[in-house]
């Protein structure tokens, strides 16, 4: 495993070099060997971080791939720096931004006006951005995007003139995800959709033109705004991805990211596992897909923005019933561990992972066969009874990627009596139904089976412990 591991990072690290070097002769750039090599492993040495399981090497070759060379080192300096994921700034990357930022208690927040030195790179990039001195900056409003762009103009300062550092500057900002249009005031005192994140760079590099003496005309801007849309497309182009197990897979990624205690594959507790989900779900739910891709102008033409559009709603409300579905099978999971103890391990109800080389048995292995007493009703029930049945595409390393108690209990009781007890599961999370009397809203034919399959668990770690015993004292 050590040496595979190894090999995909020497690949990342070949791969990695050879598109920086190829981009930056596209443009016309020259830069040093060593320094070329500095920035390759400052870029995948962050990207394979020990929280990294989404926004990974893999992904920033896929987000600059087909892309032209400014979209290229865009691609891979976008998700240099994720403050939530990585637990912070790395030794590696904060020379690169300590002269422009400090920490308030925890929050990044830009040096004040007389504190800042005189960058012309960091005064582009704070425009593109459309911050201020003395701003504090949000994880969720730009803040690791605005960072890696400021990374990627000081580490390629002494290669590139700054009117393609701004491009690429432009490139990382479009990628800050899921923001609607801005509301503006008419004269009637009424509220109204404004200009769209692509409007306002395009006023942004406008004004950074005009500031730096860029000369741009209105369709060089345009062009520049249309590429950086690309850039965000394919950033998020999972959202559309045709297989919808494919996209739930990219979900699974992400949770680990932002519950760490979920790399810990047979410890995390079943209320954690539970908080990973529900989080998600929520997120999921309110998600709309026209906040998730973008349009400027023609790009993407109507045609292909539409299927994107399609795609990503479709996948969406796969993904609301799937993980729905899941939040009521660890719902009844969650209320009887909770008849033994506080944080009780998910391993310890439902046995451990059966990809992790242990023998002991698995809940699964000891519920019941059922058929399917209320069959899905509709297509989308179909494909998700199918998803949660036989799993998605590939198993993560802290879950196995089928659902065998949730499939016991939509099999047992449908999809549209499983959404109502879902909002019972729900009460039961915010505290305002007890465990037990959670229980007594399901079914006994769900409770009962399941309840004797955790016995079954802990039956079998009974006799394991026994027969240990038994042969020590021989």
């Amino acid at each position: 495993m050590e040496l595979e591991q190894h090999q995909g990072l020497e690949l990342d690290r070949a791969r990695c070099l050879e598109r920086l070097n190829w981009a930056v002769h596209q443009l016309g750039g020259k830069i040093d060997p060593r320094h070329q090599v500095r920035i390759t492993d400052l870029i995948i040495q962050t990207m394979t971080g020990p929280w990294r399981f989404f926004h990974t090497p893999g992904h920033i070759f896929e987000v600059g791939e087909s892309g032209d060379a400014v979209e290229v080192i865009a691609a891979l300096f976008h998700d240099l720096v994720y403050v939530q994921v990585d637990q912070g700034v790395s030794v590696n990357i904060s020379r690169y931004i300590a002269p422009f930022v400090k920490e308030i208690y925890g929050q990044l927040v830009i040096l004040e006006a007389e504190e800042l030195p005189a960058d012309p790179v960091f005064e582009m990039v704070r425009h593109i951005f459309g911050f201020v001195p003395g701003q504090a900056l949000q994880p969720t409003c730009g803040q690791n995007e605005f960072l890696s762009a400021l990374i990627a103009g000081r580490c390629l300062e002494p290669a590139l003139p700054l009117d393609i550092l701004t491009e690429i500057a432009a490139c990382i900002e479009a990628t800050i995800p899921f923001r609607p249009r801005s509301m503006q005031t008419l004269p009637t005192g009424q509220s109204s959709l404004g200009q769209t994140a692509a409007d306002h760079l395009y006023n942004r590099l406008a004004q950074v033109s005009q500031t730096f003496g860029f000369g741009w005309s209105d369709s060089d801007l345009i062009y520049r705004v249309r590429r950086a849309i690309r850039v965000a497309n394919r950033d998020v182009e999972n959202f559309a991805f045709p297989c919808s197990a494919d996209f739930l897979d990219n979900t699974w990624n992400l949770l680990p990211e932002t519950n760490h205690d979920l790399t810990h594959a047979n410890s995390y507790t079943v209320y954690g596992y539970r908080r990973s989900l529900e989080k998600m779900a929520g997120f999921m739910e309110v998600l709309k897909p026209d906040l998730v891709f973008q349009r400027y102008q023609d790009e993407p033409d109507e045609q292909t923005y539409q299927q994107l559009l399609i795609r990503t709603q479709h996948n969406l409300e796969v993904a609301r019933l799937y993980l729905g579905s899941k939040l009521l099978s660890i719902a009844v999971i969650e209320a009887l561990s909770l008849r033994i103890g506080r944080e009780i391990p998910l391993a310890t109800m439902m046995g451990e992972l059966p990809f992790l080389g242990c023998s002991l048995a698995q809940l699964e292995n000891f519920l019941p066969t059922v058929n399917t007493q209320f069959p899905p009703e509709t297509t989308l029930e179909w494909e998700v009874m199918d998803l949660l049945e036989k799993g998605r595409s590939q198993a993560s390393s802290y879950d196995i990627k089928n659902s065998p108690v949730a499939t016991f209990i939509i099999k047992s009781i449908g999809f549209p009596a499983a959404r109502q007890l879902l909002e019972e599961a729900r009460a039961f999370f915010h505290g305002s139904l007890s465990a037990e009397d959670f229980l007594a809203r399901c079914d006994r034919p769900i409770v009962e089976p399941i309840c004797h399959a955790v016995q079954q668990v802990f039956e079998s770690r009974k006799v394991a412990i026994c027969s240990s015993s038994v042969l020590r004292q021989t």
